[in-house]
């Protein structure tokens, strides 16, 4: 096996140590972070001479150990991005092989330029030479500054990127392969992939960085667009779903209008009856039918009027008190489509909410729809008594065992009220929970 490790200057080890700080500071940058801004920068002030302590110790070790030191590079730059976001592990995992790669990229081009120019004659012994040490501040600038311009819309700072452990493994051989063939000149000569001439090898190993670079970016960004699409068609199935419940629920009313005025006509048999008894005895029953199957809410909009019907009657079921003060005139601009799931999903959640409640007195909500100022408003109270979950970004999580498949009602109502231009808040104090939908006119 030929080796050209002695034959080349290769990268200083302070240079390979600034570039992986380097690296982990642009994610830190990009990437949603637990942790607060004060441990961050804690964090990257003590993993800048810790890293680079690293690359020399790896550079004391014999080249038997050339494996173990890089692993342990890698796991510098681990820590100070998991300490510095306080994100998962996996996900910690997943961004040190975009920011080793990333840092491999960087310190390769400088390296291969300072080469090419002559500048290596200088640091071959030193490393420090200034001419290299100023253009290594311009290159580490540019490059790390278009891997921040581009990776800032790879990732998202309002959110955990959660990747799949398929997604991290992926990105974990990239990362090996990228690396092995980059430096595989470095360690023979003797192989189809190998350069054996000195601007040669640099050049492979710039460029193969910059394919693993490119191939980690697209990866990152198939996974966005997929999550993007996991979400919408989630929160358009849910928009199906409630249409369809109201269209049912609709069909269901006008049936039981019918019944109900059949059975008006049936009471004016019973008055006839011969047998005061019977006939009073009948006369209550059927009221009381009529009474039930025809309760129905008058809003002043017929989709509305339709919501709150079924509600009602599911509220009743529960021992619910469900109390409405409402002018559906104000809906008058959105879609039936809109006006459905945006109700059905707020009586929804305060239903199964409200019915978990041990004292039956205690089992309210209130629905209020008026006009005040520019805004229509829209708000709904319920009484609780579970523990209330939120997420990473304080978003309400679903209480179902299915967190995959919940959980998209509050989601699919700031959908709907960012289609008007609107706003959701949610307050919960004294066991009252408050939904408040605001609209501009």
């Amino acid at each position: 096996m030929n080796t050209i490790t002695n034959a080349l200057p290769n990268i200083p080890r302070l240079y390979t140590g600034i570039c992986e700080w380097m690296a982990c500071v642009v994610y830190l940058l990009v990437i949603y972070r637990r942790a607060p801004k004060w441990r961050s920068v804690l964090v990257a002030a003590i993993g800048l001479p810790a890293i680079i302590g690293i690359q020399y110790l790896d550079g004391a070790m014999s080249l038997d150990f050339w494996i173990f030191g890089m692993l342990l590079a890698v796991a510098g730059m681990y820590l100070v991005i998991f300490l510095g976001s306080q994100t998962t592990p996996r996900e910690a995992l997943y961004v040190t092989a975009r920011a080793f790669v990333l840092a491999e990229l960087v310190a390769s081009l400088h390296w291969q330029i300072a080469t090419f120019i002559g500048f290596n004659m200088r640091v071959r012994t030193s490393g420090t030479g200034l001419p290299t040490a100023a253009l290594a501040t311009a290159i580490y600038m540019v490059g790390f500054g278009l891997a921040w311009a581009i990776e800032r819309h790879n990732f998202e700072r309002d959110r955990p990127t959660d990747p799949s452990r398929t997604a991290v493994a992926g990105s974990i051989i990239i990362t090996i392969v990228t690396f092995a063939m980059s430096n595989l000149s470095f360690v023979s000569t003797n192989t189809p992939f190998s350069g054996s001439v000195g601007q040669e090898i640099f050049y492979i190993r710039t460029l193969v960085d910059l394919c693993g670079y490119a191939i980690l970016g697209a990866q990152q960004e198939q996974a966005r667009v997929t999550r993007a699409n996991v979400e919408l068609n989630s929160i358009d199935a849910k928009l199906q779903s409630e249409h369809q419940e109201y269209l049912q629920s609709k069909e269901n009313i006008e049936s039981l209008g019918r019944i109900s005025h059949d059975l008006k006509h049936q009471i004016t048999a019973l008055r006839a009856e011969v047998d005061p008894e019977h006939a009073a005895a009948g006369f209550e029953q059927l009221e009381a039918s009529v009474r039930e199957y025809s309760a129905q809410e008058h809003t002043g909009n017929s989709v509305l009027d339709v919501i709150l019907t079924s509600k009602v009657k599911a509220c009743t079921q529960h021992g619910i008190t469900l109390t409405t003060v409402a002018d559906g005139k104000l809906l008058g601009d959105m879609s039936s489509m809109d006006i459905a799931t945006l109700f059905g999903n707020a009586l929804d959640n305060a239903i199964e909410a409200t019915a978990q409640v041990s004292q039956p007195e205690r089992r309210l909500i209130k629905l209020a729809l008026y006009q005040h100022g520019q805004f229509t408003v829209i708000r709904v109270e319920n009484y609780y008594e579970s523990t209330l979950r939120t997420d990473d970004q304080g978003d309400l999580k679903t209480t179902k065992s299915d967190q995959r498949a919940h959980g998209y009602g509050v989601k699919s109502i700031k959908h709907i009220a960012g289609l008007y231009h609107g706003n959701v808040t949610i307050k919960a104090r004294d066991h009252w929970f408050t939904l408040t939908v605001l609209l501009p006119r």
